[in-house]
């Protein structure tokens, strides 16, 4: 699971502002970008790759989108860290597709092999683990969850679908996303 939780509102609201900045070309804001969340996206292209000559080539990939795309984040739609996590991930799935396309193991050497657990073993009880949290939800917030992050509607979509306000829409999901949070912590 992403470390957004072990960051507090102030590293939130502190990479806002440096994605901000960035977006008007700032380089030391970048740069405090960079220093802030590259940990945390290291370790979420390091889950996609498990390797991590590839996760660091994918890292500084996503990291020039990330100087070029920093002003089309839109902090109403999510965390900053969330945002950048996305873009991580995608350009991790790019390389495994465009590696496997060559025929190559983006995932370990044959030397690394033996440390690394098979992807499907781990992505199947990632997914388990996550619907297993999920089932402890209350319906209501576990439908909006689903509907956000399953099917990518807006908190908009979701509140017109569940014919709910807006506001209580994203409660549930804020709510909900910090007890899956708490309980694939466990």
């Amino acid at each position: 699971m992403l470390q957004a939780a072990a960051m507090d509102r102030g590293d939130d609201e502190h990479l806002r502002l440096a994605l901000a900045a960035t977006a008007r070309g700032d380089r030391k804001a970048f740069a405090d970008l960079y220093r802030l969340a590259s940990p945390t996206l290291m370790a979420v292209a390091l889950r996609v790759l498990a390797r991590r000559d590839a996760a660091e080539d994918v890292l500084q990939e996503a990291f020039l989108a990330i100087w070029d795309k920093a002003g089309q984040y839109q902090a109403e739609r999510g965390a900053p860290l969330g945002w950048m996590a996305m873009v991580v991930r995608h350009r991790a799935i790019d390389r495994v597709r465009r590696e496997r396309r060559r025929g190559e193991d983006v995932f370990a050497s044959p030397d690394e092999a033996g440390d690394v657990p098979s992807m499907t073993e781990r992505a199947d009880s990632s997914a388990h683990d996550v619907l297993a949290c999920l089932g402890r939800l209350a319906p209501e917030p576990r439908r909006a969850i689903w509907l956000a992050l399953r099917h990518g509607f807006t908190h908009e979509e979701v509140a017109a679908r569940m014919d709910r306000p807006l506001g209580t829409v994203k409660s549930w999901i804020r709510r909900g996303v910090i007890d899956l949070k708490e309980c694939l912590d466990r």
